[in-house]
Order: C-alpha cells, then sequence, then structure tokens
C-alpha cells in the first residue's frame, strides 16, 4: 500500500460518540466550512485532536491555524487540551497561529505562504478563522474583495486535495448584504463538507448539511471532555506559534 493510501484512510474525529456513528470524521483532502455560533470551539477543539495518535482519532500532527477574526484564545485551547490529559503548552506549542488583519494580509497567507509552511511544520489540519469578516471590510473595494475571496476559496480546496490535509474554515452568516450572499455563495461552492453547529446552555446541535459521502442528519449532545471555558492558569502562546 502507498503512502498516498494510507494518508487517505486517515479521519480526524470530533470525538463524541453521538457523532462519530453518522460521521466518522474529516478525510485527508476534505475542504470543511463550520458555520454557526459553535464553529470557533469546534475549530480549537480539531486543533488539539489533531495532535492524538491516530489510532485516537487524531491525526498525530500539528496545526496552522490562519486566525482571519482575531479569535484564537490560548485560553479555550489549554481547557480543552487538560480534558484530555495532554500538556497544554505543548499543545499550544504545536499549533502555529498567523492573525490576518486586512484581506490583504489573509490573502497573502493564503495565495503565497501556505505551501511553503505546511510543508515545513508538517501539519495535516489547516483552519481559517471567521473567513469572510476581512473581505467584507468598508475599506476594500467590493469587487476586489469578491476577486480576492474566490481566489482565497479556491487556493484552500486545491491545498486540501494536492498537500494531503484536512482544510476547516468557520464562517459566521451575513445575509444582510448582497455581498455577504455572494461570499456565501462562492464559500459553499468551494467546499466538500458543510457543518452547522449551535451551542446552548452548554448543549450542542450538530447538522451536517453536506457531504461527498454521507447523508445530512442533525446530532443533539452535551460535551464533558471539552468546553470552551477560560483556563485560568496563565496560558502564554509558544515562540513557535507565529510561523506564517
Amino acid at each position: 500500500m502507498s503512502i498516498l493510501s494510507t494518508n487517505n484512510l486517515r479521519r480526524l474525529s470530533l470525538g463524541f460518540s453521538t457523532l462519530d456513528d453518522g460521521f466518522p470524521g474529516f478525510e485527508l483532502g476534505d475542504f470543511a466550512v463550520l458555520r454557526g455560533n459553535a464553529a470557533s470551539f469546534l475549530s480549537f477543539v480539531l486543533s488539539v485532536r489533531s495532535q492524538l495518535l491516530p489510532e485516537r482519532g487524531g491525526l498525530g500532527s500539528s496545526t496552522v491555524f490562519v486566525d482571519g477574526g482575531n479569535l484564537f484564545s490560548p485560553y479555550s485551547v489549554a481547557e480543552i487540551a487538560r480534558g484530555y490529559d495532554l500538556d497544554y503548552q505543548e499543545v499550544l506549542d504545536k499549533i502555529y497561529v498567523s492573525r490576518a488583519f486586512t484581506a490583504y494580509q489573509l490573502s497573502s497567507l493564503v495565495l503565497e505562504k501556505l505551501h511553503s509552511v505546511l510543508r515545513r511544520t508538517r501539519a495535516r489540519l489547516l483552519v481559517v478563522s471567521d473567513i469572510t469578516s476581512l473581505f467584507r471590510d468598508r475599506d476594500v473595494p467590493k469587487a476586489e474583495a469578491m476577486e480576492l475571496f474566490m481566489r482565497v476559496c479556491s487556493k484552500l480546496a486545491q491545498t486540501a486535495l494536492e498537500e494531503h490535509v484536512v482544510v476547516a474554515v468557520s464562517y459566521f452568516p451575513d445575509r444582510r448584504s448582497r455581498q455577504g450572499l455572494f461570499l456565501e455563495a462562492i464559500l459553499f461552492g468551494k467546499c466538500s463538507v458543510l457543518i452547522k453547529l449551535k451551542r446552548k446552555s452548554g448543549f450542542f446541535t450538530f447538522v451536517l448539511e453536506d457531504h461527498p459521502r454521507f447523508k445530512p442528519f442533525t446530532a443533539d449532545f452535551e460535551t464533558v471532555q471539552a468546553h470552551s471555558a477560560v483556563f485560568h492558569g496563565g496560558v502564554s502562546v509558544g515562540e513557535n506559534s507565529s510561523i506564517l
């Protein structure tokens, strides 16, 4: 069996038995959109779980986290890591974070630097947070924002397949404008997996809305192992965290 076919069998599971039967996890090559008020939380969970060994539902891998919404929380990641009995500082050291504050910065990170950084870190998970917000900035001409966003989404889809990684982006819908609807249409047209997540009073609603191999379904569950409460243990992002 070739290395490529072996990699393609690896999955990043969510770690909840309620979901694993209907959705065993993300496969290398998936471009997943996580939308809803629990999307950030799940992106943190995946960033931790990716470091687990494959027999525990992970990828045995570090994570590259492109933070487009200034949402990355080392405190939340640390709390989740503790829920898996992992050393939170070691976990944070294997999450390579780069923050983008403009659509141009995010586009540059994705279009120009991802290939080299994924190869250098050997990461098998790429997370992009709040992917559309910077492209809705009034300081960016609409036509230019849309053209850049199309290129970014195409590159992410291409990267997932060519680099054999899981790409997961968090998305918070803004349907109040035609531009927001247009960006959503581009994103949904490029992704291969679409998941809606809603969190309320410690319970989560998971909706698999679109998938090339699994049927859509909805599941409600309570999370015990990991939650997004702030960890008060004095967490700092490691020296290796910014690499892009």
